[in-house]
């Protein structure tokens, strides 16, 4: 009897340990939508990223199909991230055009006391709650004027924002090869016109993870940006069979730099954490006090040990950073902030795990290897034009212009870019 117990126990084991690798494939469809008889004659946008592309990753490697295609349309010095140069603030930040402080998304991983939980990347029912996104994202802006969009997978689009989704979306994984997103990418542009989404999100995340794992100058880094370079060639001509002319933005979220992971920073003993919560990255996190009267003590304690590290105030962060206590709208930023001076890094969390040899997170106006990339190309755009570096808010300006969508809340991008690259009527 006792074997049988055993052998079911594991079965059981098994079987849990099976459902829990089940990933989430299929398409999401929101029924009953369809764009109005205006929106279907307006024009189309795919806008994709590329995690981590540094702003010379394309010279410095010779990611020739994209700087033929940058070089037929509009090609920026950089694309200056928002600070924290770290993912999730920075896809949302070009999708809704707001600061990270403005939006509520703050870092990829940090403390809202209001709520008293933890918004973390990592943590799938959080990023899936719509509630934690400020602003209006281009995808809702669309669906709100009756025009459809869709998503191969960008920051905040599974989650319900203004209880909208995309039309057509994904919950992010891996598991879907690269042929197979394309092929949904040309099968939405083939549905008829009322059912066909005219702005279509597109991410690639591969050359962030072998940059952090293995280094800039690495092998499998370069072999990466190869592999995106293919991919969205393939991507563009399987486009052009579809007989429509799309426009392309392409972006990135921040850049790259190698980092000292030999010789980690510690969390500053003075810190207690019976005082405060952490929350943050290995290059910028936050002290959430539980007492006020906390705070100034255990700064001036910091700000007497520093090394290799700046501390802050949020009240005194520099104003260039949009990072301080007059713009933080949802008081989602630390009571006091330690930024890791380049290029240095914390050691977060658990004391054994290997630190990458690459990463990002810093001031871009200290660290240029932090500067992102844009490249826009189609019939929107004016030819062989280079313009000088600017930051990432402006994208969503840029793209209501093309698809003809207005706003009316207040955002911190401007229409300059806009005004620069586009071909006017």
């Amino acid at each position: 009897m006792k074997k049988y117990i055993i052998f079911f126990s594991l079965l059981l084991i098994s079987c849990t340990v099976i459902a829990q690798q089940v990933v989430d494939t299929i398409q999401k469809i929101v029924p009953g939508r369809v764009n109005s008889t205006e929106q279907q004659n307006k024009p189309y946008v795919i806008l994709i990223s590329i995690d981590g592309f540094r702003y010379d990753y394309a010279e410095k490697y010779h990611a020739q199909h994209l700087l033929d295609l940058a070089n037929s349309g509009v090609k920026a010095e950089a694309m200056i991230p928002s600070f924290p140069s770290v993912t999730f603030p920075n896809h949302y930040a070009i999708a809704s055009g707001l600061y990270p402080s403005h939006s509520g998304l703050v870092n990829n991983a940090y403390y809202a006391p209001d709520r008293k939980a933890i918004y973390n990347m990592n943590n799938k029912a959080r990023v899936a709650d719509g509630s934690w996104y400020g602003g209006t994202p281009l995808w809702v802006l669309a669906e709100q004027q009756h025009m459809l969009s869709a998503s191969f997978y960008w920051v905040a689009s599974e989650a319900p924002i203004k209880s909208i989704n995309p039309t057509y979306y994904y919950a992010y994984n891996d598991k879907i090869g690269i042929h197979s997103r394309i092929g949904t990418v040309v099968s939405w542009l083939s549905l008829p016109p009322e059912k066909r989404p005219h702005l279509i999100t597109f991410y690639f995340p591969q050359v962030d993870h072998e940059a952090h794992k293995h280094g800039v100058e690495s092998t499998e880094n370069q072999s990466a940006i190869h592999f995106v370079d293919s991919a969205i060639y393939e991507l563009t001509e399987a486009v052009k069979r579809t007989g429509l002319n799309v426009n392309y933005v392409l972006v990135s979220d921040h850049g790259m730099a190698n980092v000292d992971n030999e010789h980690p920073l510690p969390i500053p003993a003075v810190i207690d954490t019976n005082k405060f919560k952490i929350s943050g990255e290995s290059m910028i996190f936050g002290l959430y006090a539980k007492d006020a009267n906390d705070i100034q003590s255990t700064y001036e304690a910091l700000k007497k040990d520093q090394l290799g590290y700046k501390v802050y105030l949020k009240k005194d962060m520099p104003a260039y950073l949009h990072y301080g206590a007059t713009d933080d709208y949802y008081n989602h930023i630390g009571d006091i902030l330690l930024l890791a001076d380049y290029p240095n890094v914390f050691r977060m969390g658990n004391l054994n795990r290997k630190i990458d040899p690459a990463t990002h997170g810093y001031d871009p106006s200290a660290v240029k290897q932090m500067y992102a990339t844009f490249y826009a190309w189609g019939p929107a755009f004016k030819p062989h034009l280079q313009i000088p570096a600017f930051p990432n808010v402006d994208v969503y300006p840029l793209i209501t212009d093309i698809l003809g969508l207005t706003y009316t809340e207040k955002i911190d991008g401007t229409k300059e870019i806009a005004d620069k690259v586009l071909l006017k009527p």
